[in-house]
């Protein structure tokens, strides 16, 4: 273009005119490309400058100048106008008429096993205890060696136990709660009552009856004079409490490192004995690494798990149902909205 007064009037005047007879704001962006932006003819003159004589730079430079902030002024009064022009549209075509019913949307819910958990810690709340909770990136330590459970112990080995990398870290997927029975002991002096619910951890393939990914629900007594009469006593509340008034459970012997004696839970339910989980009064050497005096003191301690609490109560026979997050699974117990 040329840097006279007529060739710069001619360009302010093309520019400012496709301005004006803009009628959106995509077409403006355009516009901005070919007459504000680097690469428009009133960008290049200003660019040209160097090439105009000594003695006509000021005044070209001045002309230049005034040109580019016309043209920036009418873009940005087209700007605003477009954009007022635009929210007026947008407040009529996406008008909501408020009157209208709205439609049915799920409002979600807790997962089965949730409800359980939360069933069962009201039910301890209610006889007392305390609700206690840990991590489930666990210490060796506190996972098996507190838990008089020796090094060459299976249950410590590679197929039923996900070791963390580096091995040296010493750390695990808890393959089961108590360990917050551990540094509840630690942390707390008798008398102790707590359960301790939560997801462990043990290397077994999905299948109807197994899953590497369950929930436990374990308890804990340490007081003085603590017999398995009283674990006896709190078994058979908490089974009439989950299957029924009628239940009953027995004892079989058994045996668990953290606990001496120990059994297996079996309730009656159905006309068939199933086994529920263990228990047994909490072994002395277990209560010695915590620092409690087992001449004062004596506990009980029991874990179940439950993904089988659920599966026999409600006749849940695989377990993909329960992990597999299946929408139509949690609406049967009415937790999965409408």
């Amino acid at each position: 273009m040329s840097l006279t007064p007529a060739g710069i009037s001619q360009v302010v005047a093309a520019a400012v005119g496709a301005i004006k007879n803009c009628t959106s704001l995509e077409e403006l962006k355009k516009i901005k490309i070919e007459h504000v932006g680097d690469k428009s003819p009133i960008s290049k003159a200003s660019q040209s400058l160097g090439s105009v004589a000594a003695d006509q730079k000021a005044e070209v430079g001045k002309l230049v100048g005034a040109a580019k902030a016309e043209i920036q002024k009418a873009f940005d009064e087209k700007f605003s106008l477009l954009e007022l022009e635009r929210d007026a549209r947008v407040l009529v075509e996406e008008r909501v008429d408020v009157t209208l019913p709205s439609p049915r949307i799920p409002i979600g819910g807790l997962h089965p096993l949730t409800i359980l958990t939360n069933e069962i810690s009201d039910l301890f709340l209610g006889l007392g205890y305390k609700v206690a909770e840990g991590p489930e990136l666990e210490s060796e330590w506190l996972n098996f060696d507190a838990l008089n459970i020796p090094a060459d112990h299976p249950a410590r080995t590679m197929q039923d136990t996900f070791f963390i990398e580096p091995l040296e870290s010493k750390l695990v997927l808890r393959t089961h709660t108590s360990p917050v029975q551990i540094r509840t002991m630690l942390e707390n002096e008798p008398p102790i009552y707590v359960i301790c619910p939560g997801r462990t951890y043990r290397a077994d393939e999905l299948d109807a009856t197994h899953t590497p990914v369950f929930s436990q629900v374990e308890g804990l007594v340490v007081d003085r004079g603590i017999t398995m009469a009283d674990l006896k006593g709190t078994l058979d509340y908490f089974a009439r409490a989950m299957f029924g008034p009628d239940v009953k459970t027995r004892l079989r012997p058994s045996f668990f490192p953290f606990t001496e004696p120990s059994a297996e839970v079996d309730f009656y339910f159905n006309g068939r004995w199933i086994e529920w989980g263990g228990c047994g009064m909490v072994n002395p050497k277990v209560l010695e690494v915590c620092g409690i005096d087992t001449t004062e003191f004596s506990g009980f301690a029991f874990g179940m798990g439950l993904e089988r609490t659920l599966m026999v109560r409600h006749g849940i026979t695989d377990m993909h149902d329960i992990v597999e997050g299946d929408i139509r699974f949690t609406r049967s117990f009415g937790s999965g909205g409408r």
